[in-house]
């Protein structure tokens, strides 16, 4: 180097490129590990979420025919097969008002068997574009093998099982719909009756895997858990040959969630869960997408930077002719700014070619310190958005108190406590639905939702499925708890409709002691469920609590069926 002009411009450079670079790494490196774990985590919510929703409709489909298989079975009990034609009007009147209340039916069917009687054969209505059902003839059932389940299937797998099942689309034969249906057998004294099933809209199911989409090119579909496609945005897999169906990826047969594959030539990041009716969804992502939105920004953030180094570099070389005592003071400021200190101070303001070099330094610091406080204010919006996504899916969104995901998060936090754990559900809650209607319904549990938060408190209650609600309530005395139950009895009672009080009751069974053991807490919720299941076979209305025994919940065989919370 020849001059001081030279000397102090490279000197100036240096300074300016090494602590840009040190912020822009530091700042690059937490963008790439935010990005990366915001898109992780977004991608996993909407997939849960859809589950979710896929879950409560094929649940709320499934709980039509549930409600009207045992509808059936119970009328049978009092009438017999030999009234089979009455038994068969009954059970049709109550048939067409569930199924009009339910979302996406395509038809509705109760079938009976030809062995129990060749002059009823049972109804079959069907949507008429949505103009009602009508009804239609009925398949006859004595041209057909129902001993071969591969034939008439809606039928013959229900009957073969002897249990309730999902079957995979279908186009329907004599209507030429596609459908996804729901099939219960049906029994009299152990013998078997006759089918009740639903079949819905497959493209209603459709729409609901739609709705699943995060980016701009990505989206869900349905696949079994042999990989086989069940329903895809951009394949028609009901109408495609099975020899032009494109293959199922390897690394869609397993188990895992996090997937990396590639499909078409692209690159896709998918999350998959199980529904419960054993269905699996995919969430599918362009890989290229995911990194699309923090690779943006580090190029945004480079060429800015590298921007502002080119204009301060070419500043230092038109300012650095008067260069003396201040070039000190600048270079000395240069150096802590390289070790990452940007408090720095710059006294000198003179008019002269070192005081604009200066000034401009102060206001590269500035700069670099709004970038970095830019970058600070990103990750903590970025960890609220965070936050906001995970209260959505730990709360139950028409009582207010916390769902089944809550609680299984929540359980390492009672771990080695001494709780109360109390299994709760609304005394003749099906009543009340039948009674007044759903809407009274929904109307009744937000109210006993609001009975448990203002009672137990929110962080301690959880919905657990329909009208039963669960309470873990840790380092409360027995004297304590029971005040706390007593409270919610009498606020319970006090609920009005439309300045009608409602006669609501609820019957509960809770356990107490310590959670020594890790599953020491599954066998409360177990042992306290029968305690529940005992209140309501004494009479409902009625809370039984004992202190937790392990040798005695162990003993207890787990509940195989849910009839019983019906009551």
């Amino acid at each position: 180097m020849k001059s001081i002009r030279t000397r102090i411009v490279f000197l100036i450079v240096v300074a300016i490129v090494i602590s840009s670079a040190i912020t822009i790494a530091i700042g690059i490196s937490d963008v790439v590990k935010l990005g990366k774990s915001s898109s992780e985590q977004a991608l996993k919510l909407l997939c849960e979420n859809g589950v979710k929703n896929l879950d409560s409709y094929f649940d709320s489909v499934g709980q039509s025919v549930d409600m009207v298989a045992s509808y059936a079975e119970a009328d049978l009990e009092v009438e017999g097969l030999e009234n089979i034609d009455r038994h068969m009007r009954r059970v049709n009147i109550f048939f067409g008002k569930i199924a009009r209340q339910t979302n996406g039916v395509t038809t509705y069917y109760y079938r009976i068997d030809p062995s129990v009687s060749e002059d009823v054969k049972g109804f079959w209505y069907i949507e008429s574009n949505g103009n009602g059902f009508v009804e239609h003839e009925v398949t006859d059932i004595s041209l057909y093998d129902t001993n071969d389940t591969s034939q008439l299937v809606w039928y013959t797998v229900p009957k073969a099982s002897r249990k309730a099942v999902w079957l995979p689309p279908y186009i329907t034969d004599n209507l030429d719909r596609r459908v996804v249906s729901y099939n219960i057998p049906v029994f009299y004294h152990d013998d078997f009756v006759g089918v009740i099933g639903i079949e819905i809209d497959y493209a209603t199911m459709a729409q609901q895997v739609d709705n699943v989409k995060l980016y701009e090119n990505g989206y869900a579909f349905l696949n079994d858990k042999d990989g086989n496609i069940i329903y895809h945005p951009y394949i028609d897999v009901l109408s495609l040959p099975e020899d032009e169906m494109p293959q199922t990826p390897e690394e869609l047969k397993g188990h895992e969630q996090y997937i990396f594959y590639n499909f078409d030539g692209v690159e896709k990041e998918v999350y998959r869960m199980p529904l419960e009716n054993g269905m699996i969804l995919n969430v599918a992502v362009p890989v290229s997408e995911i990194n699309g939105t923090w690779k943006s920004l580090i190029v945004r953030t480079t060429l800015v930077s590298a921007g502002l180094i080119i204009i301060f570099v070419l500043i230092a070389w038109l300012s650095a002719n008067r260069i003396t005592k201040p070039l000190a003071e600048l270079a000395k400021a240069a150096e802590r700014v390289g070790e990452g200190d940007y408090d720095v101070e710059l006294e000198y303001n003179g008019r002269d070619e070192v005081g604009v070099l200066t000034n401009s330094f102060k206001i590269l610091i500035e700069k670099v310190k709004t970038y970095i406080n830019e970058l600070s204010t990103l990750n903590r919006n970025l960890q609220d958005d965070n936050l906001t996504l995970e209260a959505a899916t730990i709360r139950d969104s028409l009582t207010g108190v916390k769902n089944r995901f809550a609680l299984r998060r929540d359980y390492e936090k009672y771990y080695e406590k001494d709780v109360h754990l109390m299994m709760l559900d609304i005394d003749d809650f099906k009543n009340v639905n039948d009674t007044y209607g759903h809407s009274v319904g929904d109307f009744l549990l937000k109210k006993v939702g609001d009975a448990l938060i203002d009672n137990f408190g929110t962080e301690y209650s959880y919905r657990y499925g329909g009208d039963e609600f669960i309470v873990i309530y840790p380092d409360i005395s027995e004297e304590e708890f029971i005040s706390l139950l007593n409270g919610m009895e009498e606020q319970v009672k006090e609920i009005y409709l439309n300045e009608r009080k409602l006669p609501v009751y609820f019957s509960a069974g809770y356990v107490y002691g310590k959670t020594s053991l890790q599953d020491d807490l599954r066998l409360m919720l177990r042992n306290a469920d029968k305690l529940l299941y005992k209140a309501k076979g004494n009479g409902k209305n009625e809370f039984i609590g004992e202190e937790y025994n392990r040798e005695i919940a162990e003993a207890i065989p787990k509940r195989q069926e849910e009839a019983f919370r019906q009551g």
